[in-house]
């Protein structure tokens, strides 16, 4: 569901594009065409700007972790590039093009289980997906539907993966969930008494809440706004076996998850990525790295 609305979304754009060069074309004023894609870029340009002014604000002037202007430009033309490739591209049109891995030879292998966050599908993971299969690591990505459903809906997704990898290796795996996707992991494993991973890495996940989801519409967004009910329940309940299995990694330039030490959990392994906005940090070297290391295989290139 979430490639067919990503896909109507990018057609759209496609149509309004060749319709702005059209009448351009006709009225022989040119400009008028890239005056339509510029303002498309730079809207797209300015959405993300406020987000980051929004980040900026959330720190007390005197919090040694708050992020300078210059952090924030850097982490906002990161994002600008990152995002598009990750929205117009890999979700819409490749969320099928990397399938999931169970080799034959996968037992005694540590497997990973990759869940990605709100509005994304499992496209997120592609860069991923290549470097995995390519060093023999067994791995299932999920989707998580519906789109805008309650993150407690989105359990049985995440435990049928879990299941199908420990029936190909025989062995818990690891857990890589980004944004939202931690939450709904966390939720799994507080409904089920008997569910065990061998790791658990969250990557920008609004552990705490986020004060950006205050405003949005949809259940999963409520439930993720910063001091919700929902989140106090899910702490109370949470049954992470050992808050020592799990590495949280967060960034002062999380330009959607602020508080950003909202992405931190006590007790847990928190990892800080200096200078990276919120979807870039799937792709930071050092978050691939840990996946590796904890599968056994050993740290890796950059996923691009």
């Amino acid at each position: 569901m979430l490639a067919r609305i990503q896909q109507s979304i990018v057609l759209a754009l496609v149509c309004c594009a060749i319709a702005a060069f059209a009448i351009a074309t006709r009225v022989d004023r040119a400009w008028l065409g890239f005056a339509f894609v510029a303002l498309v870029t730079g809207g797209y340009g300015s959405v993300l700007a406020a987000e980051f002014w929004l980040l900026r604000r959330s720190y007390a002037r005197d919090d040694p972790e708050r992020p300078r202007p210059g952090q924030l430009l850097r982490a906002w033309a990161v994002e600008v590039l990152v995002a598009p490739r990750v929205f117009l591209w890999r979700q819409p049109f490749r969320s099928a093009h990397e399938p999931d891995h169970l080799p034959a030879n996968a037992r005694g292998r540590i497997g990973v289980v990759l869940v990605h966050g709100f509005f994304c599908n499992r496209g997120l993971w592609n860069p991923w997906l290549r470097r995995m299969r390519a060093s023999g690591i067994p791995f299932v990505a999920v989707n998580l539907e519906p789109v805008f459903g309650s993150i407690e809906g989105y359990r049985d997704a995440i435990g049928a993966a879990v299941a199908a990898l420990e029936r190909a290796t025989e062995r818990s795996p690891v857990v890589v969930a980004h944004s939202m996707g931690g939450l709904a992991v966390r939720a799994w494993l507080g409904a089920r008494a008997d569910a065990r991973v061998h790791r658990l890495v969250t990557i920008a996940t609004p552990h705490g809440g986020t004060r950006l989801a205050g405003p949005a519409r949809g259940r999963n967004v409520a439930q993720m706004r910063h001091g919700s009910a929902w989140l106090s329940e899910l702490a109370r309940r949470d049954a992470t076996p050992s808050r020592t299995q799990v590495v949280c990694f967060w960034s002062h330039c999380d330009n959607i998850v602020y508080p950003t030490r909202s992405a931190t959990l006590p007790g847990a392994d928190n990892r800080h990525l200096e200078g990276t906005p919120h979807v870039a940090m799937v792709y930071h070297p050092a978050v691939i790295d840990e996946v590796l290391r904890a599968t056994g295989v050993g740290a890796g290139p950059d996923p691009t």
